[in-house]
């Protein structure tokens, strides 16, 4: 018994660790969905694209969850994830600058 609790516990800290280690792009993603409801909500992005531009934080967020798997988020990790979500960043800009009005 107490070693299911210590291996319970355990698996809670590394957890609390890899949580940690992502603060940026945590951070980078509340802001994107932010941008993403202003611009359906001022009608700069349309559905479709909103529903597009979801997927892609949807993917990132997958792709964060893989980085953590193992308790550890290596430089390569890092950069990709930075990666995507500057791609992402950039396909919001257009969406709301593209001219496509949402009628």
């Amino acid at each position: 018994m107490k070693t299911i609790i210590i291996a319970c516990l355990m698996l809670v800290g590394v957890t609390a660790m890899a949580q940690e280690q992502t603060p940026k792009v945590d951070s980078r993603e509340r802001v994107q969905r932010g941008r993403i409801a202003g611009g359906r909500a001022s009608g700069e992005v349309t559905s479709r694209e909103a529903a597009a531009l979801n997927t892609q934080q949807r993917n990132i967020r997958r792709t964060e969850r893989r980085a953590k798997a193992d308790g550890n988020v290596t430089a390569q990790e890092r950069r990709k994830l930075d990666r995507k979500q500057d791609r992402a960043s950039r396909n919001i800009r257009r969406a709301k600058t593209n001219n496509v009005d949402n009628n």
